[in-house]
């Protein structure tokens, strides 16, 4: 009964009014949602279609739909060994409550379609709720943007910190918590959200660096690929004048010489001391 009693108050925050209507998506049309996967993934049946809605979802077409921009609690769905992460359950719950059985909006605001056939939208409920904006404002959701798939991110980016501050959902688990640079060593392999100050910038072979310690060779570092350092200017996004600011970056750990995240688009670093 606590566990219910505890969603439905992460659920009035949820159907708080919508921080960012439709306004600058392609419509992507309409589908009834008839299935929750997880708390970031729904089946729905397509009942209205738009000009460039993608033709795998054509009308009466039953396809997979991907919350895109965010990220909530993972479900083992049939993966061996796979550890459940903490509040995945109750993801799935307050994604139930705001969305199966409703006929939701789509909207597209990069690319539409993902390597496994599963549609990427933004979806507003028939009362304007933005259902993104919801599960991030209960706390039972990261941002989690894409280089080709980066609209809303300071609408979503202003939720998940009110959440965060408030300890709402998963924030108030440790799994969830904000690290520091020197927490990351056990890690990898793991997506997380790293709060430190970079010591200096570098730009070797055409590869940005951002370092958060002395030894390149054993602290954490940031890499961005010469692929995305066009998309970092072209936002104004210099990587030269990040040394000795604070900043918070999200992204998965990997290891090399010490541990490390690659960024391929701005919304991955954000500056917290300018």
């Amino acid at each position: 009964m606590a566990t219910l009693r505890a969603l439905a108050l992460l659920l009035v925050f949820a159907a708080a009014p919508a921080a960012a209507d439709s306004g600058g998506l392609q419509a992507g049309g309409t589908a009834i949602v008839r299935e929750i996967v997880d708390g970031d993934t729904l089946i729905a049946e397509m009942t209205g279609t738009e000009a460039g809605t993608p033709p795998e979802a054509a009308k009466g077409t039953r396809i997979p739909i991907r919350l895109v921009g965010i990220q909530a609690p993972k479900l083992p769905l049939g993966r061996p060994e796979f550890e459940p992460w903490p509040l995945g359950d109750a993801a799935k719950a307050a994604l139930s409550k705001l969305a199966l059985g409703q006929t939701l909006r789509l909207g597209f605001g990069g690319a539409k379609l993902d390597r496994h056939g599963r549609l990427l939208a933004h979806l507003y409920a028939p009362d304007g709720t933005w259902i993104q904006g919801a599960m991030l404002s209960a706390g039972m959701a990261r941002v989690y943007t894409f280089a080709d798939n980066r609209a809303f991110a300071a609408d979503m980016y202003a939720r998940e910190r009110d959440a965060r501050s408030a300890r709402r959902g998963i924030w108030a688990e440790r799994f969830y918590a904000v690290r520091t640079p020197d927490e990351l060593e056990k890690l990898t392999g793991t997506f997380q959200l790293v709060e430190g100050r970079i010591v200096r910038t570098a730009i070797v072979r055409s590869r940005g660096y951002l370092n958060f310690g002395e030894d390149w060779k054993t602290d954490f570092t940031v890499e961005i690929p010469p692929s995305a350092q066009s998309l970092f200017r072209r936002d104004g996004f210099d990587i030269a004048a990040l040394s000795g600011k604070r900043v918070r970056v999200r992204g998965w750990i990997e290891s090399f010489h010490g541990p490390m995240v690659e960024a391929n688009h701005p919304e991955q670093i954000e500056v917290l001391e300018e």
